[in-house]
């Protein structure tokens, strides 16, 4: 008999491509001139909520993953300003259907080394989520602090909550973020993204035990909260 756990997998992975057909027909009305859509905003938040449906459901198959040790990082030189282009064309027609700048700060010379699929998509579900509080603007940056590298994920909206921010000052485990931070009242701030974000930096290490984490801060560039993801 199938383990419940691998019959919600395969499940989920149908759901996923369910999405992804739904996705790529909204693309395609969304891009085709010649339809004469009623409400144009409408259609692309339904993009929107439809990407990060499956962007949920790719993190819950990803999670599955890491839970039976198939899910490995698979490290290359990255070019950030190359990396920041591409996740952006990924999210610049959902921030302009939300009236939301969406920008990225680095130097040109900047270079980290990182499973870049992973952190595309880690990058593309934070932004889904940060265009839910932000005002006007989404900013990407990133900079080598204390032999890490820091990509960074900020907005101008209210901010983080206090109490998540204390709580991850007392650096505690990745699996304690569902438990610490859960029951909330808000559907959008379940904290599977974090969790899913804290496993996803903990996937990149050093040979002298270094690990990636995930911080969370208010007030750094923008006046809202700032994701941070410290990358050895």
């Amino acid at each position: 008999m199938m383990d419940f756990s691998d019959i919600l997998a395969s499940s989920i992975h149908d759901i996923k491509n369910s999405l992804g057909s739904i996705l790529n027909t909204l693309d395609a009305l969304i891009n085709n001139p010649d339809n004469q859509l009623a409400d144009s905003q409408q259609v692309s938040l339904l993009q929107h909520e439809t990407q990060r449906a499956n962007s949920t459901l790719i993190q819950l198959l990803n999670l599955y993953k890491l839970g039976n040790a198939q899910l490995t990082a698979r490290v290359t030189k990255q070019h950030l300003g190359d990396f920041f282009e591409d996740v952006i064309a990924d999210n610049q027609a959902l921030c302009r259907a939300l009236a939301l700048d969406l920008t990225y700060v680095c130097d040109a010379q900047t270079t980290g080394y990182f499973d870049a699929d992973l952190i595309h998509g880690l990058l593309n579900s934070a932004i889904g989520n940060a265009g839910r509080y932000a005002r006007t603007k989404i900013q990407l940056s990133a900079a080598k602090t204390q032999n890490y590298l820091v990509i960074r994920l900020e907005d101008d909206g209210v901010g983080f909550p206090e109490s998540l921010l204390q709580w991850f000052t007392s650096q505690q485990q990745p699996e304690q973020i569902m438990v610490s931070t859960g029951g909330s009242s808000d559907p959008a701030r379940t904290h599977l993204g974090l969790y899913f974000a804290a496993r996803v930096a903990e996937l990149h290490h050093t040979p002298d035990g270094r690990k990636g984490y995930i911080q969370l801060r208010n007030d750094y560039s923008l006046p809202g909260g700032c994701f941070e993801l410290w990358l050895p």
